[in-house]
Order: C-alpha cells, then structure tokens, then sequence
C-alpha cells in the first residue's frame, strides 16, 4: 500500500517521489491500525444476521469516517514536516493545492472495504474449519460409538455359547458343569476387566482363549484337540478386545460342535512385515461359498461379521479378516491381520 501510495501521490507532480514516499510510510503505517478495527465490526455484525444491504451502508460509513481520518492525519503529518524539516519546507501547501487530499480520501475509503471484505473471507474461513472440526469430532465419536456398539454385540454371543457348554454338562457331570462355572467366572473376570478397554494385549486374550477352550474341552473331551502357538513378539501386541476369542468360538462351533470325528482347532500368532497376523483353523466342513465374504449373520457369520467391521472402523482397509478353504487338508483358516500401526491406536 505504501508503494501505490507514493505513486499516486508523486502523480500530480505537486510533490517530489522522496516527497511522497517520507509522507506516505508513516500514513500507511498509521493506516494499517485503523483499517485492523475492521475486524471487530466484521465479527459483531455477521452478514447473515444484519442484511447485505444494511451491512453495506455501515461498513461504507465506516470506510468514509476512516478515510477522513486518514486525510486529517495527512494534514496534520504535512503541517508536522513542512514546520521541522527545511527540505519539506511547503509540503503542507502543496498537500492542499492539488488532488493529493480527495486521492488520499478515496484510496483510504477503497482500503478499508477492502480490509473489511477480507476479514469476513477470514471469519467464514475460520468458520469453515471450525465447522469441520467439529464434522471430524462428530464422526470419531459415532465411529467410538459404533465400535463399542459392536464391541457390546460380542459378549452376549459368547455368553451364550458359554451357558449352552454348561447346560449340557449339568445334566451328566454336575462336578464338572461345577468346574466349568469356576472356569467361566475366570473368563467373566477378564471379560469385565476389559469392558470398558477396546484394545488388549494378545497376551491377555489368548488366556482367555485358552479358559474358553477349557470349558469347551469339558464338553467335547478328547475329540477336542487344540493347538497355541505364538511368538513372544505377537504376544506383545495389542488386538481389539474379545476378536480372537469370537474367532475361536466360530472354529469350535464349525469345527467340533459341526463333525463327529477327531475336531482339531489351531491358533498362530506371528509379526512379520510390520503386520500382526493370527490365524485361527479348524477341520470342520467350513462356510457356504455365499459366507465366505458376505459373512451373512446366519451360518456362523454373524460374530466374524463384528470383528471385520470392528477392524475396518479402527484401520479401514490397512486391516482385514480373511477366510480361506485347503480343500487338500480339509481346513478353514480365519486369518486376523492387523497392522503394527495398533500399538500406537491402544496408547
């Protein structure tokens, strides 16, 4: 502004360019505060709830009492120099001959609109981010939401599974469905401790699995058979809750609760390529080809369903749950990978 300034009033060649420029610095320095009040009036008076129309003849009333300002101030600074500086000796004079003082008027009334245009392009500007802050803090909070939703819709699935283990036992082995309570009431104290925890360290859940699978055992007895391996570095990593426990459950029920032969289960646990993979298989006859992706909630796929949509909400695609048939060994093998990003999610 200080350039235009000088060029506009070096123009007339009523005052020098050296002239023009000592005049115009400390205007446009004086200027800038002045139009900087703009700010306030922008934010007390939102066009949306003042009318355009009004909002013009305030805000170009404003911009004339600012322009005139800045024309006093131009006089008085002229008046200043010409009196102190001998160089400038006239300056004030011809200040007043020529078109300096409407030019500096309708520079100063055209700055501040400007000024003005711009502070509202910053406030709807600020008012865009701030709105789609609050859009992002809305979506977390439906996705944390969701997935404890989800997390929630687990429990009863495996509740149930866990009563049915019992209820078949009272009957026959009373002493045993009495071992199996104690065994369940380990499993509900690790449930309850992680009710209000999404994510578990691998750890932690696989002795829940192994409870689990006690129970089981004292349902199926020696047809049962059950394979856990994993690598200490697996162990250390952190799984949304009760994922590799639904996951067990569906090769138990696919597998030893589906044939009448020897039921095996296998889990592995293992970090390769910056990725948790868990692999749950089981020998029983598998999933309809329709379940194999879909995962309809009938036949099975309901629990394998919740675990793959927990997954997406928390990695999207970085994420996945995969189901695979050897037709050769007769296995279907769930695997469960989970990038290492899950460390920094569980913090």
């Amino acid at each position: 502004m200080t350039v235009l300034l000088t060029y506009l009033l070096s123009f007339t060649h009523q005052m020098t360019a050296e002239e023009a420029l000592i005049l115009a610095i400390p205007l446009c320095i004086f200027y800038s505060f002045v139009c900087q009040s703009a700010q306030y009036s922008c934010r007390a008076l939102p066009p949306e709830r003042v009318g355009f129309d009004k909002l013009g003849l305030m805000h170009a009333g404003a911009a004339a009492m600012a322009a005139s300002l800045w024309v006093f101030a131009a006089m008085v600074l002229a008046w200043i120099l010409s009196s102190s500086v001998n160089a400038l000796r006239g300056l004030s004079d011809r200040l007043h001959a020529g078109p300096e003082l409407p030019i500096i008027f309708v520079t100063g009334f055209l700055v501040y609109l400007l000024s003005t245009l711009g502070y509202y392009a910053q406030i709807a500007l600020e008012a865009s981010r701030a709105a789609e802050a609050r859009m992002m803090q809305m979506s977390i909070l439906a996705r944390e939401a969701e997935l404890k939703a989800l997390k929630a819709q687990v429990n009863p699935h495996f509740l149930f599974n866990a009563l049915n283990t019992i209820a078949s036992l009272i009957p026959r082995h009373p002493d045993r469905a009495e071992k199996t309570i104690e065994q369940l009431a380990e499993m509900f104290r690790y449930t309850l401790r992680g009710s209000d925890r999404e994510w578990v360290t691998l750890d932690e859940e696989l002795e829940a699995v192994r409870a689990y699978l006690d129970v089981e055992r004292e349902r199926f007895g020696d047809r049962l058979a059950v394979r856990i391996a994993s690598s200490e570095a697996a162990r250390k990593m952190h799984i949304p809750a009760m994922a590799v426990q639904t996951l067990v459950e569906n090769a138990v029920k696919h597998g030893a609760g589906a044939i009448r032969t020897q039921a095996v289960v296998e889990i592995e646990a293992s970090v390769c390529s910056d990725a948790l993979s868990i692999v749950v298989r089981d020998n029983g006859p598998g999933f309809p080809p329709a379940a194999m992706e879909g995962l309809p909630a009938s036949n099975g796929g309901y629990g394998l369903r919740n675990v793959r949509e927990r997954l997406q909400g928390h990695f999207g695609d970085a994420a996945g749950l995969h189901i695979d048939r050897d037709t050769a060994l007769g296995l279907t093998a769930v695997t469960l990978r989970l990038p290492c990003a899950a460390e920094v999610r569980a913090e």
